[in-house]
């Protein structure tokens, strides 16, 4: 059957299973614009800006597993998306982005809307491609949605120029599985790196599981839970593997690192053993790297070989798909190691961390007029019990979330962790809310992030999606307000935020609800009559201005050399 280039990526798009996409239109792609109206099989979302439609095509992948998929134009609506390619670069989200582009006999002839798209992105993608023959674009759509998917995920793109759209040749597709000579990761663990590493954890008496987000990525929860109550071994998460471990368990410690807990930060201080899960020992985890768990051995499992030994030292690295490892190593425990008295083993240092959970908990100074962003949290998570998908913006907001709100479940926590992008949380929501339409969908902001994609407010009112907006009001963009505080002698140096809107009044114009919270008595109820209803909503909250952070770890300092309350 002879296809147009756009046709072919359609049903491409079709075999690959998508039901959904997030782009902004233009000349170079108008093609694919003027021939997916003949395709109600996949819902097209008409975003505000090119970098939403990415944040939004994240927020589908990260709650559902799935590729997502952006369709933007050339030029400015190409590199309209690198923030949002970079931010899922960084955090290893399956996306994939097609960007139109000049015809292949303008490329290079700095013509009207003409970049190097392929160019630009060629750092912060898995791969990309410039396709210049139609006949190869199916098979190109079908490797860019593997790669995209398997080993450890990232972003993809495909530029597709103006002529390769209207050309056209015969559409094939395969069903059988991609090959790629070049490109083979590897899933299965060797079974001797496994048990090297349970080994050393039978040797341990202060052992300490560090979850990132690997674990959720390759939807491993159940076997690192499996795991970790089998060998009683306490487990902490990094800031993207939050929800990968129930929060209501006993070996529980909290989020690491620079704003983690006393408990799960002294925990790496003091273990003689760390297993670490798809994570890769970046700085915000581990602190001064010199000074980094000094008495530890370390177990590292990861699917990407070059995250091994980047940053710390491993003694046994084991290279494979997370789940895979973990069921390899729950098998081990329940067979060659069933004898072990593991509980016995751990008693002392399980004591020892319930101590300093006792000692130093999660807490904040209740003084001030304003309500306090943690009771905000506090609050929100006793409304949903958990059951909501929370995304956030970044800085005190995000960190707010990481610790006081107790995620449960993988893949409801949506956050940008390795780039730290302002402007993302509310564009994910609504990926997020396309993938789970019956599903509460929260994103929680400050003042400042969220003024970066505001615009998408209009793309969740013309879709009627019922996603609630929480801002927690300082006035200021609160993290390096912080910074400015503790490490620059109150020099606020451009971070107060006059001249905001009022953001209830916004609400109002964009056609959704507005609520704003100013005393603490009208917090609790506030909030349920928002999240109650069916409709888009913004709550401002008004918060301490100079509310800040804690614990929090230095910059250049050591895990244990943390500010506290």
């Amino acid at each position: 059957m002879e296809l147009t280039g756009a046709q072919i990526l359609l049903e491409s798009l079709k075999k690959e299973g998508v039901d959904v996409m997030f782009g902004y239109p233009g000349g170079a792609i108008i093609d694919i614009y003027d021939t997916i109206t003949r395709y109600p099989e996949i819902k097209h979302v008409l975003v505000r800006h090119e970098q939403g439609a990415v944040h939004a095509a994240d927020g589908y992948a990260r709650a559902t597993g799935k590729v997502g998929v952006a369709l933007v134009t050339s030029g400015p609506g190409a590199t309209n998306t690198v923030t949002g390619i970079a931010t899922a670069y960084c955090d290893s989200i399956p996306l994939v982005i097609i960007s139109g582009q000049v015809g292949t006999g303008l490329i290079g002839n700095d013509a009207f809307q003409e970049v190097d798209t392929v160019g630009i992105t060629r750092p912060c993608t898995k791969y990309n491609y410039l396709v210049k023959d139609v006949t190869q674009l199916s098979r190109i759509i079908r490797e860019a949605f593997y790669i995209a998917r398997t080993g450890r995920p990232g972003p993809v793109l495909i530029d597709l120029p103006k002529d390769v759209q209207v050309s056209k040749a015969e559409f094939t597709w395969s069903n059988e599985d991609v090959t790629m000579r070049s490109y083979n990761p590897n899933y299965r663990p060797n079974h001797n790196q496994l048990r090297k590493a349970m080994e050393v954890l039978k040797e341990s008496t202060s052992p300490v599981i560090l979850a990132g987000g690997g674990v959720i990525l390759s939807n491993a929860s159940q076997e690192l839970t499996e795991f970790a109550n089998q060998v009683r071994c306490p487990v902490t998460c990094t800031l993207m593997g939050l929800g990968s471990f129930p929060s209501h368990s006993d070996l529980w410690l909290g989020m690491v690192g620079m704003h983690g807990t006393y408990t799960a930060n002294m925990s790496l201080n003091n273990a003689d053993l760390i297993v670490c899960v798809g994570g890769r020992f970046d700085d915000r985890v581990t602190g001064k790297l010199s000074t980094f768990a000094p008495k530890a051995k370390i177990v590292h499992i990861d699917i990407d070989p070059t995250t091994i030994r980047k940053n710390v030292k491993v003694d046994v690295p084991v290279v494979a798909d997370c789940r895979l490892a973990l069921q390899g190593m729950l098998e081990l425990a329940k067979t060659k190691y069933a004898e072990t008295d593991w509980e016995g083993k751990h008693k002392s240092w399980c004591e020892t961390l319930r101590n300093w959970r006792t000692e130093q908990p999660l807490t904040w100074n209740d003084e001030g007029r304003y309500v306090k962003p943690q009771q905000v949290m506090r609050t929100l998570r006793e409304i949903t019990g958990g059951d909501a998908i929370i995304s956030t913006e970044v800085g005190q907001n995000q960190m707010w979330v990481a610790q006081f709100y107790d995620f449960d479940s993988p893949r409801t926590l949506l956050t940008s962790g390795g780039l730290g992008t302002m402007g993302y949380g509310l564009p994910a929501a609504v990926g997020a809310q396309f993938a789970y339409p019956d599903k509460l969908v929260i994103d929680v902001a400050g003042d400042g992030s969220i003024q970066m994609n505001i615009q998408e407010m209009a793309t969740i009112v013309e879709n009627r999606l019922p996603i609630k907006i929480i801002i927690l009001n300082n006035g200021y963009l609160g993290m390096v307000r912080q910074w400015q505080e503790l490490f620059y002698k109150h020099n606020y140096s451009f971070t107060s935020m006059h001249g905001q809107p009022d953001f209830v009044k916004l609400a109002d114009a964009y056609g959704a609800e507005g609520y704003r919270i100013t005393a603490r008595e009208d917090l609790e109820p506030t909030l349920r009559k928002a999240l109650a209803s069916p409709n888009p909503a913004i709550v401002d909250v008004v918060i301490e201005p100079e509310e800040d952070v804690y614990p929090m770890v230095p910059a250049g300092a050591s895990l244990d050399e943390m500010l506290l309350v």
